[in-house]
């Protein structure tokens, strides 16, 4: 498999632009910061349609689509909550998704759509935190479990820390799997995020578009230096990560 150089590069989300989009950034952010810790009532849907001058359809999908993600629990005549997030697995362990799905007994399989060396732009230097000018490897998938689609992953891959990575086409190994086999790394963030299908999100995974997805986003680093940038997107409604710690177990 050689570089697919014409293949259309990753580009870094915009910025909510719409009230819909706005409204869901907003509620997300007090969410993923801790303003709003699991349990915490949310506005009901009027207020929240007070407070953003718009009309209660509008804040009503925005908490369809969190509740499709189980990012918010709505629950009748109650209101809506923030979940008590079974997605912890994803703060606490990093698996291949290889593994998950084989978790699940079914067969695993991946296709690598694209595949680019190149010097980062400033959109990589926020996501994954190098220089600009610093050689990446770009590298794009899709999986699939019994050949439905399960998971499009975006990867980014420091080519400073990770050289061999300029040799390797993925061709019998997952960009996860090979780079967990490879590169120890000390430190994780994990970001949990809903967001509604776009176009092309929607055609890869076989969802109507604005279906909800399930989007984690982790980085990677040994010591002080990145390793690695992943963007994975699920179904939000055939997915969810579960976790079992113990008390004594944090996590940052």
């Amino acid at each position: 498999m050689h570089d697919m150089a014409g293949t259309a590069r990753h580009k870094k989300p915009e910025k909510p632009h719409s009230l819909h989009d706005r409204i869901l950034a907003d509620i997300q952010d007090k969410i993923v910061s801790g303003t709003w810790p699991p349990g915490h009532r949310l506005p009901s849907e009027h207020e929240l349609a007070e407070q953003y001058g718009c009309s209660r359809m509008t804040v009503n999908k925005v908490l369809t689509l969190l509740s499709a993600a189980r990012i918010v629990e709505r629950r009748r005549r109650a209101g809506s909550f923030v979940a008590f997030q079974k997605s912890q697995a994803a703060v606490l362990q990093i698996h291949d998704i290889r593994s998950e799905i084989e978790a699940l007994d079914m067969e695993a399989t991946y296709a690598i759509t694209s595949r680019i060396e190149r010097p980062a732009t400033e959109d990589d230097a926020e996501q994954i935190g190098v220089e600009p000018g610093t050689p990446i490897l770009e590298v794009e998938c899709m999986h699939f479990a019994n050949r439905m689609p399960f998971c499009q992953e975006y990867r980014l891959i420091n080519l400073q820390i990770v050289p061999e990575g300029a040799r390797q086409f993925f061709d019998n190994e997952t960009p996860t799997g090979w780079i967990m086999a490879r590169v120890p790394w000390t430190a994780a963030e994990h970001t949990i995020s809903a967001a509604e299908a776009s176009p092309d999100m929607a055609k890869a995974l076989d969802l109507k578009n604005q279906a909800a997805c399930l989007v984690v986003e982790r980085r990677t680093w040994r010591a002080e230096d990145p390793v690695t940038y992943a963007r994975l997107v699920y179904p939000a409604n055939e997915h969810k990560l579960v976790a079992r710690f113990s008390p004594n177990q944090t996590t940052g």
